[in-house]
């Protein structure tokens, strides 16, 4: 939606209205097949197994990918960004983590468990975990190759040469940036073995977000018209809307006038 639109919208009678709306019905319509179509081909990818012994620290000690499960069969993981040293994750991983915590119940009870995985050690994930107030299952892959061989994380090399493998691909990298975000997905079968099933990257989990699913209701949209052109031109941590400061490209907080922040 232009600005112009939302400015100067067109004002016509209930009679156009509903015209224009039974028209619109039927793209949406035409769309939600379409996605359903999508949605089989997904499920109907083929799985790789999982053979490499990854090691997580989580907070009753080191766990291996298969005890994620927590007893289901389905796994989904959230490669959330926040490197060590960060002492926060990113804006947008946690815009979507506030999403999660009312699905929990419902993803549980239908043989899926969720679990957030980030290369930042334990202590500075529980710290930030707590700070936020959430629930979901959050473990630390610090010290293990996971991130890396899920391509979520890059080495200062890849860094050097600007150009990493994401999003199933080369590609230059959108922001510099060591750790990147995604979800991914596994199942595990009666004899213990785990299978990668599916991944998605940069605007791929946009659905799980039910803040947009509203906004693009609404006649205004996203309205995100700063420099970024995305969602760090107005998200922020939950507990910073008030709070003076702004989000870089690459989704990390600076407060203004805080650690980080240089005057222009």
């Amino acid at each position: 939606m232009s600005a112009d639109a939302v400015d100067n919208p067109k004002i016509v009678s209930r009679e156009e209205w509903l015209t224009a709306r039974r028209e619109l019905l039927a793209h949406e319509k035409r769309l939600t097949r379409e996605l359903d179509s999508v949605r089989a081909q997904r499920r109907a990818m083929p799985w790789v197994r999982i053979d490499k012994p990854y090691v997580f620290e989580g907070p009753a000690g080191n766990v291996g990918l298969a005890d994620l499960f927590a007893g289901r069969s389905q796994l989904i993981l959230r490669h959330f960004m926040f490197g060590p040293g960060w002492k926060e994750g990113c804006v947008g991983c946690s815009f979507a983590s506030d999403h999660v915590d009312g699905a929990l119940p419902h993803l549980e009870h239908h043989d899926v468990s969720y679990v957030a995985v980030s290369r930042t050690p334990l202590a500075e994930i529980t710290a930030f975990k707590n700070r936020m107030g959430w629930r979901f299952p959050w473990v630390s892959s610090f010290g293990s190759d996971f991130n890396y061989d899920f391509h979520v994380s890059f080495t200062p090399e890849e860094l050097a040469r600007e150009r990493v493998f994401y999003n199933f691909g080369e590609n230059a990298l959108p922001f510099r940036s060591e750790e990147l975000s995604g979800l991914s997905v596994f199942t595990k079968n009666a004899a213990g073995e785990v299978f990668h099933t599916y991944s998605c990257y940069a605007r791929g989990d946009e659905g799980g977000l039910t803040t947009y699913f509203y906004l693009d209701l609404a006649p205004k949209g996203r309205n995100e018209v700063g420099p970024n052109g995305n969602l760090s031109d107005w998200v922020r941590h939950h507990d910073r809307y008030e709070a003076p400061g702004f989000v870089t490209d690459a989704g990390r907080y600076v407060q203004l006038g805080g650690p980080g922040h240089k005057a222009e």
